[in-house]
């Protein structure tokens, strides 16, 4: 079930949000009952094969919870842990990379006249890597004795929460269950509802009228390059800049829509997303892209690696795993690798060369300056790295950083003949390319690309328009929010109807979100 779906929208939460006051008035932990199974309900929903796969996953981490929380030794209790987490990843290794590990190895025997291996074909659970990396900090958290819960009905209700279960934020059980112990997460609250309606408005358009009208041209052209095609440098940056959009309205919109949804419910989710594409570097882009996840991996994976404890040889090289560990847990492929590689190359570089300098542009440029610098070069460094993560392979890739090098020429539309032709030379600028679609429709294709870019970096997210709420970060930290609603305002009225209104219109056609398929 999605969140931009008529059956959403106008049954399924309606109807979960009512029966979860009414129960509520009675009993709390009814409702927190009831939660949890309109939420399996709502996992079941796409495939109902799949929820006693998520049902089994939280029994079984649930019992893990109570042993490492009992007072058993350090060495059981770690042997306990070691076996849990072990637990998690064989199951996602099984689900989601057997056929990657399959087709590896079929590639490295194939010289060897070795027959092949055969593919299993498994079909990817949705949400699987969310609700095992939730489960897995659940586990660790209560081996490190920040947690013990052993009231199931709360566990169940932790992993299972319908707004994160498919496409995070990766929570954390001290963000969340405290929320529900507390009297008035089951009282109506009609501001945290204003409040709600104005997120999930904001996310709704985000969407399906910005990420999904951009996709047009993303998919046209990654698609065709894909099909043999080879981009010219005008088709190589749009269809890059277009899926860096796409993706980002994609997401974001989703996190905005689960923090709405939740605040109907009076639980706050942490925020996800911080304008992103405006951070001045790619260590500040991490801290305000996918936080929940930078966290997670962080706290989880790079700190146990040994973090910046051992020199800096060793700190690169565990930013290095973290990031290429972080590439594959978006998918079973290794263009999903290469991404994260050069995320890891960003960071390393970024790090040393703050290093030497001192303090990055900042030393050699007044920092309003070195800001827009900044900004620009992550931007461009971010928009290069989307490209393997949206190839389906990496020969499409390096099609596209060709084209994006200019080796393979220089094309723009036939319209633009008029305004170009005379300067340069005809060898270099042609009047074709490679889809028809975006050089019949390229004004439409920059009014897109423009539209979205001012949305980005010249206007406020959705927590500084809608500010005013305790949100936190994965990491905790909070952040400073600079506006508060109040529905007495007509422009905040206006905004959140007119957003509503041009949303409803533009539902109806399929649009999965992009994180589902990670």
């Amino acid at each position: 079930m999605l969140f931009n779906s008529y059956i959403f929208i106008f049954a399924y939460f309606p109807v979960v949000l009512v029966i979860f006051y009414l129960i509520g008035r009675r009993s709390h932990r009814l409702a927190a009952g009831w939660l949890g199974i309109a939420s399996l309900f709502f996992y079941g929903w796409w495939d109902v094969r799949f929820v006693p796969l998520l049902v089994a996953s939280v029994l079984a981490n649930y019992v893990f919870g109570i042993l490492l929380s009992e007072n058993y030794s350090q060495h059981n209790r770690k042997i306990f842990l070691i076996i849990a987490i072990a637990s998690n990843l064989g199951l996602l290794a099984i689900m989601k990379y057997a056929d990657f590990f399959i087709a590896t190895a079929n590639n490295v025997l194939l010289p060897l006249n070795v027959g092949p291996v055969p593919i299993l074909d498994i079909v990817l659970p949705l949400g699987i890597s969310f609700f095992t990396f939730t489960q897995i900090a659940f586990l660790v958290d209560t081996y490190r004795g920040h947690i013990n819960e052993r009231n199931f009905v709360h566990y169940l209700l932790f992993v299972s929460y319908f707004p994160h279960l498919i496409a995070g934020p990766v929570i954390h059980h001290k963000q969340m269950m405290p929320q529900f112990s507390q009297d008035s997460t089951y009282s109506v609250s009609y501001n945290n509802i204003a409040m709600g309606v104005t997120f999930f408005s904001i996310g709704l358009f985000k969407k399906v009228f910005l990420a999904d009208g951009i996709a047009i041209y993303a998919n046209g052209l990654f698609n065709a390059v894909a099909g043999g095609g080879n981009p010219t440098f005008f088709e190589a940056w749009a269809g890059a800049l277009a899926y860096a959009l796409q993706l980002y309205f994609d997401f974001s919109g989703y996190c905005d829509m689960a923090i709405g949804i939740s605040l109907f419910l009076n639980i706050k989710l942490p925020i996800n997303f911080d304008s992103p594409y405006k951070s001045s570097d790619i260590i500040e882009f991490w801290r305000r892209w996918h936080m929940t996840l930078s966290a997670f991996l962080r706290d989880y994976l790079y700190i146990p690696l040994g973090g910046n404890r051992n020199g800096k040889l060793m700190r690169y090289r565990n930013i290095m795993l973290t990031m290429l560990l972080g590439g594959l847990w978006h998918g079973a492929g290794w263009t999903f690798v290469l991404w994260g590689g050069l995320h890891g190359a960003y960071l390393v570089i970024n790090n040393e060369w703050k290093k030497i300098t001192g303090g990055g542009l900042n030393t050699f440029l007044p920092n309003h300056v070195a800001k827009l610098v900044g900004c620009a070069i992550t931007f461009t460094a971010v928009v290069v790295a989307w490209v393997p993560f949206r190839s389906e392979s990496f020969s499409t890739s390096m099609k596209f950083y060709s084209g994006m090098l200019c080796l393979n020429g220089i094309s723009f539309p036939v319209s633009w003949s008029p305004l170009l032709k005379g300067l340069a030379p005809s060898k270099w600028i042609t009047f074709s390319g490679l889809l028809p679609l975006i050089h019949s429709n390229s004004y439409e294709l920059c009014l897109w690309l423009l539209a979205g870019l001012i949305i980005v970096f010249a206007l406020p997210n959705a927590q500084q328009i809608a500010g005013g709420l305790d949100f936190h970060t994965g990491s905790e930290s909070p952040i400073p929010l600079e506006r508060s609603i109040t529905w007495r305002r007509a422009g905040m009225a206006f905004l959140t109807g007119g957003l509503l209104y041009i949303s409803f219109i533009s539902l109806g056609r399929p649009s999965p979100f992009l994180y589902f398929q990670f």
